[in-house]
This record gives C-alpha cells, sequence and structure tokens, in this order.
C-alpha cells in the first residue's frame, strides 16, 4: 500500500528549471512581478504566467494583487527550507551550473534565506550562539534559553516582540554552500533585522545577497568572534 504524501507533483514543480530559477529568486522573502520573474528565469511574459500559475496552485506561491500588480512571494517559510534544503543536496552531490554567477562568492558570504542570514556568516554567528548557551538543542528541537533571551535583549532586540509572533522561534537551518547549520526562524529574523537596523548590513537590491559595510562587518566580527578569535576580541570595545 501507498502511504504519505504524494510528492512527486511537487518535486516535478520545483524541478523544472525556468520554475526553480524564480522560486530561488523570491528565496530573499521579496515580493516580484511575474515580468520580474521572466526575466530572472529567461523565459517570456506568457510562459512565466503559466508556470506561476502552476506554482500558485500547487500552494507554493502566494500571490497578492496591487492595482495593475500581481506580486508573487513564497507561500510560507516550509517553502524556503524546502529550496535550501534541495540547494544543499544539489551543491553536495556536484550538481552544479555549469557557468557561475559572478555573485555566487557574495552569496555563500552571507545571503538572506527567506527571512534570516545564511552564508559563512550566518553560520558563524549561530555557532558562536551556541558556543555561549544561548540556544539548546534537544529531542523536540532548538530552544532559546534565558541566556539567550538576555544576548538578545543587550543587542537591542525586543525579546517580548520575537516571543509574541505565532510562528516558530528557532530551528537550526542546514547552510547549502556552508554544509553547516544557521539560525532559522522568529529569533533568526530578529538577528538579521537588528543587523540591518544598526546599519552593519543591507540587501542588494534584486537579489538575496546581504552586503556588510566594512564598519559593519567589523563589528560583526568582534560580536560574533570565533573562538580562536574570542581572546582579541575581547580586548576591545563592544561596537553596539
Amino acid at each position: 500500500m501507498r502511504e504519505g504524501p504524494h510528492v512527486s507533483g511537487i518535486a516535478a514543480l520545483v524541478g523544472e528549471p525556468a520554475r526553480a530559477e524564480m522560486l530561488t529568486a523570491l528565496m530573499a522573502d521579496h515580493a516580484l512581478t511575474a515580468t520580474e520573474l521572466a526575466t530572472v528565469a529567461g523565459i517570456g511574459k506568457a510562459t512565466a504566467s503559466a508556470h506561476l500559475a502552476k506554482l500558485v496552485n500547487a500552494r507554493l506561491l502566494a500571490v497578492h494583487t496591487q492595482g495593475r500588480h500581481r506580486y508573487f512571494r513564497l507561500a510560507d517559510r516550509d517553502v524556503a527550507q524546502l529550496l535550501e534544503s534541495l540547494m544543499g543536496v544539489a551543491f553536495r552531490t556536484g550538481a552544479l551550473r555549469l557557468k557561475s554567477s559572478p555573485r555566487e562568492p557574495a552569496l555563500r558570504h552571507a545571503r538572506m534565506c527567506y527571512d534570516h542570514l545564511a552564508g559563512a556568516l550566518g553560520v558563524q554567528a549561530f555557532e558562536v550562539l551556541m558556543a555561549q548557551r544561548c540556544f539548546k538543542s534537544d529531542a523536540p528541537g532548538l530552544h532559546i534559553t534565558p541566556a539567550g533571551i538576555a544576548w538578545f535583549t543587550r543587542f537591542g532586540v525586543d525579546a517580548n516582540a520575537v516571543t509574541s509572533q505565532r510562528r516558530l522561534m528557532c530551528k537550526a537551518c542546514l547552510d547549502w554552500s556552508e554544509r553547516r547549520h544557521h539560525l532559522a526562524g522568529a529569533w533568526g529574523a530578529a538577528l538579521l533585522q537588528r543587523l540591518f537596523d544598526l546599519g552593519w548590513a543591507w540587501r542588494v537590491p534584486g537579489t538575496r545577497i546581504v552586503q556588510f559595510t566594512p564598519p559593519g562587518e567589523r563589528a560583526f566580527q568582534h560580536t560574533f568572534a570565533l573562538p580562536a578569535a574570542a581572546d582579541r576580541a575581547a580586548a576591545q570595545p563592544v561596537p553596539w
């Protein structure tokens, strides 16, 4: 007897090259029009509209109409997690593009994974927070600790605003380029937003790249000093 969800339909939708490009473009939790997504996928508007209709019908995308424009975005965070996981498998198994994008090094350094920080800096931040016992992992999953609440409060995050959200609070998300975990969930989103609010980083328009300013990256490295650099960082003033 066949049991469980029917995955082949979703796999076929995600696996089509043009649809995969459009879904990937929406990984930055930023709504795009059909015209913009057609450009990303390198296809005509009519073809893009047909693809987008299938993705909306499958509840992989949500659409919002504003005036004459229709804006598409990922339906929810589960879709983003699915795409990030597929990217990780593709990277690990060598299913890479024949010609990489000039932006790929920047994407690997720091990027948005839906609404949280991914890439080398995202992994670094999570590993430092884990080392400082801000989160604990047990059978049910990942949980923030009192030390973690105190850390985020010192960092300028409104802990009450985060915990009042009706969403998953925290999760270890496997990073496709680093093959280690970064922080997802409400706390991961709060961390990235705080980096933006501090002016340390900004999202490059039209991409998933998170670009740090030189002072911002220095402040980030101070705040999230890896164990080998922790002693050096401790001698410096806190930058926030």
